[in-house]
């Protein structure tokens, strides 16, 4: 670690999640002196992406409860009389709950290399209440480097004048030439360790079918770099605040996305596609000709509801469910309508069940065929874009780097300085904070609701199609009263976050329960666990699960200012994910943030002109001795201004 940091910014801000990632850039892009940290070893906070065996290792660091504590250097010596110190948290404590379940056959006899990504020692990563371990879980350290991700994209060009759009979306079909490298791979057969002390040979049953190839948790641990599993489950609205936040500041150059091919709908225990553009709804064969006159009259109309006032003022009071049913749309548009399109809760007003209606259609057609986009690699590339915004404009980064308090003047009410483990004192005019790092004091009239998550590993989609590079999304209606809407995201291989022949399958409601509690039930509708298709071959026609992991994250969303005790008021609190599917809250919150702080500032304005950059080497701020976990990056890194 070097010896010492610049010990004057403008702004600090301690955690690399969306909202902090976009206000560095901002920051830095303002011209203001900008040092971002993060405790963790990795970008994105509670956004990241991990690789198969980086997830493991994040799994085992979240159940180790008893962590040893690195020796830090003593910061009470280095309070004034005249300052008192707030202490942040020691440890991250928003993911609860963890769950793991390996289905997978876990055959011994495979002599398969560990890549050197790999250690060579195995530990088992469980939980106190799992009930099925995870064996021989290779784990390593994976450490997500700014520069060295391995996923930087090339410049796709400057943005346009005149509206048009520079951001790169790539067709399913065009990356179908980057899953070569899987071409010829030998698919191991082995038996589904459903019973650890006896594995059973298995005969071919080639009846009626369709051969599938089997996939063993070797495989899927040799392949751990093929896969890039997000924490947090969302997409990109192609109309929405990020898409146009990207393009606007030219981040998006950083960046790769794909479009969602597929809208799901699960209907009476039936996974069928949904039609939501014009083309889908008079191909579809799953509508008559009057339902589809119906929902086309009914879609026109809530592109312009506002205009249409008499159409909807008198049950404004109602749920949207109520609403719809008023409409003369069958059961079966009702459903695809409130569940599909809207993608709301039965219960949610009709006022807002009309906007996000209107907000589906009003995305529809700008990159592809529906509303959605999701970003090569996952959902952790987008804050490091930012970051590396923030960097190309003199933004100094440390990982690993924990704070240890915030210096508070007595007299003023400000925070003035941070310490932090190495006993250093860093002045700034404002200071930003995830809210995971502030302490249990801070935070102590607060009420957090809970996000469950669960990441699956299956074999094939929940709804076939002439093509396997599918991304499709679904919701699944509450199974009980008093339970909410299951999202269900499946990403195939050629958005880079799974191996080949596997799709990574995402879950995310509101908690009620733990996240095992509030998703498993949809898991067994969707699917069959590897184990039991051996003995229940009907169950065939279901994706077979081969790895499960359930966890409980916390929502900090929608929590005011003045719910956190003595905060400072030249400190802000950034939320960590919401259990939207988009990215609209982080963006928004980023935005009214820094308008607060910078009121005459424009919000990540757009990249100048390399030919209207005067270099001046005479304001640099003296660099510290570096280490690879520090990044300092100035705008006259040439190879740092793209063109």
């Amino acid at each position: 670690m070097a010896d010492s940091l610049p010990t004057e910014f403008d702004v600090v801000i301690i955690g690399t999640g969306l909202p902090e990632s976009i206000l560095a850039a901002a920051c830095s892009r303002s011209g203001q002196r900008v040092l971002h940290l993060d405790s963790r070893s990795y970008y994105g906070g509670n956004w990241a992406s991990f690789s198969f065996s980086g997830l493991l290792s994040w799994l085992e660091y979240q159940q180790n409860s008893d962590i040893v504590e690195e020796s830090t250097a003593s910061w009470q010596g280095l309070i004034h009389e005249t300052e008192e110190a707030i202490t942040l948290r020691k440890k991250d404590e928003s993911i609860q709950h963890i769950e793991v379940f390996c289905y997978a056959s876990q055959d011994m006899d495979d002599n398969i290399e560990e890549t050197d990504a790999l250690q060579k020692n195995t530990s088992s990563v469980t939980s106190s209440t799992t009930t099925k371990p995870l064996n021989s879980a290779c784990l390593s350290e994976e450490t997500h480097s700014l520069y060295a991700t391995g996923h930087e994209l090339p410049a796709k060009g400057t943005p346009k004048s005149d509206g048009e759009i520079s951001l790169e979306v790539t067709d399913v079909e065009d990356t179908l030439a980057k899953e070569k490298y899987c071409g010829d791979k030998t698919c191991i057969h082995t038996v589904s360790d459903g019973d650890k002390d006896e594995n059973k040979p298995i005969e071919e049953d080639n009846t009626d079918q369709p051969k599938r190839n089997k996939i063993t948790y070797s495989q899927i641990v040799k392949e751990s770099r093929r896969f890039n599993i997000d924490l947090v489950s969302k997409l990109l609205y192609s109309q929405g605040l990020l898409i146009d936040l990207l393009i606007k500041s030219n981040v998006s150059r950083y960046a790769e996305f794909k479009n969602v091919t597929r809208i799901l709908a699960f209907r009476e225990g039936k996974v069928e596609q949904v039609p939501c553009s014009r083309a889908d709804v008079f191909n579809s064969k799953e509508l008559t000709m009057v339902e589809k006159r119906i929902l086309m009259k009914f879609l026109t109309f809530c592109l312009d509801y506002e205009q249409h006032p008499d159409q909807y003022q008198a049950f404004v009071q109602c749920s949207f469910s109520e609403y719809l049913q008023t409409k003369k749309l069958t059961p079966n548009l009702q459903h695809f309508v409130l569940h599909s399109i809207a993608m709301t809760e039965s219960s949610c007003s009709t006022i807002d069940g009309l906007k996000a209606t209107k907000n589906f259609l009003r995305c529809l057609g700008r990159f592809g065929n529906t509303p959605f986009l999701f970003p090569l690699y996952g959902q952790g590339e987008i804050p490091q874009c930012f970051c590396r915004m923030c960097a190309v404009f003199g933004g100094i980064y440390c990982l690993r780097h924990k704070v240890q308090c915030l210096v508070v003047d007595k007299e003023s009410g400000r925070c003035k300085a941070i310490i932090d483990h190495l006993g250093q004192r860093i002045n700034a005019k404002y200071f930003i904070v995830e809210d995971s790092y502030l302490s249990e004091e801070t935070c102590s009239n607060i009420q957090y609701k809970q996000i469950s998550r669960a990441v699956l590993i299956t074999d094939q989609s929940i709804l076939k199609a002439d093509s396997d590079q599918q991304i499709s999304i679904l919701v699944v209606p509450p199974v009980e009263s008093g339970t909410c809407a299951v999202r269900v995201t499946e990403l195939c291989s050629s958005t880079m976050t799974c191996m080949k022949d596997t799709y990574l399958v995402h879950l995310i409601c509101s908690s009620s329960k733990t996240a095992r509690e509030d998703l498993e039930l949809v898991v067994k509708k969707l699917f069959t666990p590897f184990t039991e298709t051996e003995i229940d071959k009907e169950e065939l026609t279901k994706p077979r699960l081969l790895w499960a992991l359930y966890f409980n994250m916390r929502d900090s969303s929608g929590i005011s200012r003045s719910s956190y005790n003595g905060l400072p008021s030249n400190v802000y609190v950034c939320s960590g994910p919401d259990c939207g599917l988009g990215n609209e809250h982080a963006v928004k919150q980023a935005e009214t943030l820094f308008q607060e702080i910078f009121p005459n500032e424009e919000f990540c304005p757009p990249p100048p002109n390399p030919e209207d950059i005067i270099f001046d080497g005479d304001d640099k701020q003296p660099e510290a001795p570096g280490t690879n976990n520090i990044i300092m990056a100035k705008l006259d890194s040439s190879d740092e201004v793209k063109t």
